[in-house]
């Protein structure tokens, strides 16, 4: 069968089917003031764990004044979806802190395992709505939130021009 509509997949097109139709996912990274540092757009029916080092590689905050820029954040908030031992395996060969709540079927199983659970940090884990805060400012552009452009390029140009303007005063 042709890829097409009618099945919801155009190849590199980052149009693809999921609950709500057919729908494209921004995967993105913030800073602790809703400023998005760096960003991928996939199908809507690409899981969010498969985009985490992609998104991760793509930080680059320049110093003031000479040097390379900085790359590794000190901590990271996620949901659940980000859950998994290769990621958290990831932060701890880079030294990043870690603040994901972990699935119920992983407390489940360390719990059967006779395992000690994993300690949340709770304070550091209700700023990650900053993350939800700073897809509310995107989704301000109209054309961002209902995606009018079918290339997948024409459609992460408006997500690069709409993020700085977040940074913007």
């Amino acid at each position: 069968m042709r890829p097409g509509p009618e099945r919801g997949l155009w190849p590199g097109e980052a149009i693809g089917r999921s609950l709500g139709g057919l729908t494209t996912k921004i995967h993105l990274a913030c800073d602790g003031q809703g400023r998005p540092l760096a960003f991928t757009i996939t199908a809507g029916n690409v899981n969010d764990c498969t985009q985490f080092e992609p998104v991760l590689a793509r930080i680059r905050i320049q110093r003031c004044g000479p040097g390379r820029p900085q790359t590794r954040p000190a901590q990271v908030a996620a949901d659940k979806g980000y859950s998994s031992l290769k990621i958290r395996s990831y932060l701890r060969r880079r030294g990043i802190r870690a603040v994901i709540p972990e699935r119920i079927d992983q407390i489940n199983g360390r719990v059967r395992r006779g395992e000690s659970l994993r300690r949340l940090d709770r304070a550091a884990y209700r700023r990650r709505n900053v993350v939800e805060r700073c897809f509310n400012k995107l989704k301000h552009n109209k054309a961002l939130a209902t995606r009018y452009d079918k290339r997948a390029r024409h459609y992460q140009a408006l997500v690069t021009i709409a993020c700085p303007r977040l940074w913007l005063p």
